[in-house]
C-alpha cells in the first residue's frame, strides 16, 4: 500500500457526507450527432482508456473503526459490463424524456462495493441523436479533473481509432488487519511529518508569514457566512429523488455584455443566475428583499496563462470555496451585474478560497475517527447559512468526437446535500455555456422557472449592452 492509495481529507469527506438522501456523485449528459455507434464499440473504447484512469478499476476500502482515511484498492471482481450500460428513450425521444431519464439515474446512489462510476449510452433521441450519461463519485474527481476525464474518453478528431485494451492484473487487496495496522503506523508518523513541514516553512519565514496573512484575511471573511439567511423554500430537508432541467447561453453573448457593461465572464454568468433565483422566489410568492447566498467552488489547481484552472494529471479533488451573495433584491439587470462584479472582486481580495483550502488541509491534523464523525454530523445538521451552490467549469473550446460522432452539447450535473434543495452547474464547450440545474424532487417541481429566468436574465443584459454600444 502506498500513500497515493489513501484518500485525501477532502476526497474522503465526500464519502462521509453521503447518506440515503444526499448522493455525492457529479456527472454530465453529452448529446452527439447520429447515428448511434454500436454499443460494443463504446464499451471497447472505454476499456481501451482504463489504463489511463486506474481509479475506474478500484474500490473504496474503509479502515476498521475509522482509524485512518479510506484507501483505494484494485477491484479483483471488476466487470466493465456493470459500469457501461445501454438504454433507450421512450417516444418521442425529446429533451423532456432525456431529462427525466437523467434525473432517475442520478437519483440512485452508486454501489460502494464496486468502482464508483457509471456510463449510460442512450439511444432513441429525436433527430437520430444519441447521448452519453456520465456519473462519477465526487470522491474520485472534482470538476476540473472531471474535464480531464472527459478528454480521455473523447477525441479531438473524428478519425480516431479504438486502441487495443492493455492487459490488467489487479493488485492484491489489503485485509482489514493490514488496513488497521497501516492506519496506526500513519498516525504514529503523522506528528513527525507535521513538525517537519512546520520546520521547513520556518526556513522561509517571510513566505510563511505572507501565507498566514492570506489565510487570516480569508478566515475573517468566511466568518460572515455563519449568520443565517432568511427562511426560504430554497432550504430544508431533501428526499432521495431529483428533478433536472437545463439551458444554455452563448459565449459570444457573454462577451458582448462584458465589453459594454464591464465585469468578468463569471460575473455575467452569476448575474444571469441572480435573475433566475429572483424569478423563482417571486413565482413562489417569497420576498426578494434579501440575498441568495451561494457556495461557489473554486479550483486551487495551478493556473495556465489564461488564469484558468488547469489539470495536473491527477484525479484527486483540489477545490476550495467562496461564498457569494446574489443580489436578488435588484430588479435592474445592470445594477445586479455591477453588484455581483464588485462583490466578487472583494471576495477574491479577501482570500476566502485560500482560507477554505487551509481549513481543508488542517483536516490532516485531525484524528481520522473524529474527522469522519464530524463530517457525518455536519451533513445532518440544520443549515440556513447557504441557500444554493453554483459551480462553473471551463471546458474545451474545440469540437470533440466519440467514435467519429461530434459532441453537440454537454449539460453538467451537481449533487444536493444537507439542506440545499437547488444547485446550478455550468460547463463551457465550443462557444456555449451549458447549465444543468438539479432540484429536490418533492419540493422543486418548479425549477424550470429558474432555467427560464437565467435565459431572461441574459436577454435583459444583452438589451442593455446593445443600448449602451
Amino acid at each position: 500500500m502506498t500513500t497515493t492509495d489513501r484518500l485525501s481529507p477532502l476526497d474522503s469527506s465526500f464519502l462521509h457526507l453521503e447518506n440515503e438522501f444526499a448522493h455525492m456523485h457529479i456527472g454530465s449528459t453529452s448529446i452527439f450527432e447520429g447515428p448511434p455507434p454500436p454499443f460494443e464499440d463504446v464499451r471497447a473504447l472505454v476499456e481501451s482508456k482504463l489504463i489511463d484512469i486506474p481509479r475506474y478499476r478500484q474500490v473504496v476500502r474503509f479502515v476498521p473503526m475509522d482509524l485512518g482515511r479510506p484507501v483505494w484498492a484494485d477491484d479483483r471482481h471488476f466487470n466493465l459490463e456493470f459500469h457501461v450500460r445501454h438504454t433507450a428513450l421512450p417516444l418521442p425521444g425529446g429533451r423532456e424524456e432525456l431529462r427525466r431519464l437523467v434525473a432517475r439515474i442520478m437519483s440512485q446512489q452508486l454501489d460502494r462495493s464496486r468502482p464508483l462510476w457509471e456510463m449510460w449510452v442512450v439511444e432513441g433521441l429525436e433527430d437520430g441523436h444519441w447521448a452519453l450519461i456520465s456519473k462519477v463519485h465526487h470522491a474520485m474527481v472534482d470538476g476540473v479533473s472531471g474535464a480531464e476525464l472527459l478528454s480521455t474518453v473523447l477525441d479531438i478528431s473524428p478519425d480516431a481509432t479504438i486502441a487495443k485494451a492493455a492487459e490488467w492484473a489487479p493488485r492484491s487487496s489489503p485485509s482489514n488487519i493490514e488496513l488497521a495496522t497501516d492506519a496506526v503506523a500513519q498516525l504514529v508518523k503523522s506528528p513527525y511529518e507535521q513538525v517537519r513541514a512546520l520546520r521547513a516553512a520556518g526556513r522561509v519565514p517571510r513566505q510563511a508569514i505572507e501565507q498566514l496573512k492570506e489565510v487570516g484575511a480569508g478566515l475573517s471573511s468566511l466568518a460572515g457566512i455563519l449568520s443565517a439567511t432568511p427562511e426560504s423554500t430554497l432550504n430544508g430537508p431533501i428526499g432521495p429523488h431529483r428533478r433536472y432541467v437545463w439551458t444554455s447561453i452563448s459565449v459570444d453573448d457573454i462577451k458582448t455584455v462584458r465589453a459594454a457593461l464591464g465585469g468578468t465572464f463569471n460575473d455575467v454568468v452569476l448575474a444571469t443566475i441572480t435573475r433566475g433565483f429572483r424569478s423563482l422566489l417571486r413565482a413562489r410568492d417569497e420576498s426578494t428583499d434579501r440575498v441568495v447566498r451561494t457556495l461557489v467552488p473554486v479550483s486551487v489547481r495551478p493556473r495556465n496563462d489564461g488564469e484558468v484552472a488547469a489539470g495536473d494529471g491527477t484525479m484527486a479533488n483540489k477545490v476550495s470555496a467562496m461564498f457569494a451573495e446574489l443580489p436578488v433584491m435588484l430588479d435592474d439587470p445592470g445594477e445586479a451585474l455591477a453588484a455581483v462584479s464588485e462583490q466578487m472582486a472583494d471576495l477574491k481580495e479577501s482570500k476566502q478560497a485560500v482560507a477554505g483550502e487551509a481549513l481543508t488541509s488542517m483536516a490532516d491534523f485531525a484524528p481520522p475517527m473524529l474527522l469522519a464523525l464530524g463530517e457525518r454530523v455536519a451533513a445532518r445538521a440544520a443549515q440556513r447559512n447557504v441557500n444554493t451552490v453554483t459551480t462553473n467549469v471551463p471546458g474545451p473550446q474545440l469540437p470533440l468526437y466519440s467514435l467519429g460522432r461530434r459532441m453537440l452539447e454537454i449539460f453538467p450535473f451537481v449533487p444536493l446535500a444537507g439542506q440545499v434543495r437547488v444547485g446550478v452547474a455550468m460547463f463551457s464547450y465550443y462557444g456555449t455555456v451549458y447549465f444543468g440545474i438539479t432540484g429536490d424532487y418533492d419540493t422543486c417541481e418548479d425549477i424550470g422557472v429558474l432555467s427560464d429566468g437565467i435565459e431572461a436574465g441574459m436577454e435583459d443584459l444583452l438589451h442593455l449592452a446593445r443600448a449602451a454600444s
